[in-house]
């Protein structure tokens, strides 16, 4: 019955009803990889591209791009954004939009 509950849910549209309930705490430990790469909150000190203040819909496609394989020359972020499920990805992208604030 479960197997079946989850797919149902899925299609009827609660996956981004999800990406709300997850804790503010939860969610700035999920960011806290991209830190490594991005600088402290997505702020980024060196080469490679701040996140913070992107646009929640544009940071949402990149990630979910990456993580469809989408992009041929990308080799770390399609690994780490498979670890994530799409509400989590549209979750993460709306943090570091609001960071950005």
């Amino acid at each position: 019955m479960i197997r079946l509950a989850v797919p149902l849910a899925l299609a009827a549209g609660l996956a981004p009803a999800q990406a709300q309930e997850i804790d503010p705490a939860d969610l700035a430990v999920m960011a806290g990889p991209c830190a490594n790469c991005h600088g402290p909150d997505g702020r980024s000190p060196g080469a490679i591209p701040s996140i913070a203040g992107l646009p929640e819909g544009e940071a949402a496609a990149k990630m979910l791009a990456f993580r469809a394989d989408e992009d041929p020359k990308a080799t770390i972020m399609p690994r780490l954004m498979k670890g994530y499920g799409e509400a989590e990805i549209r979750a993460l992208a709306r943090w570091f939009a609001e960071v950005g604030q």
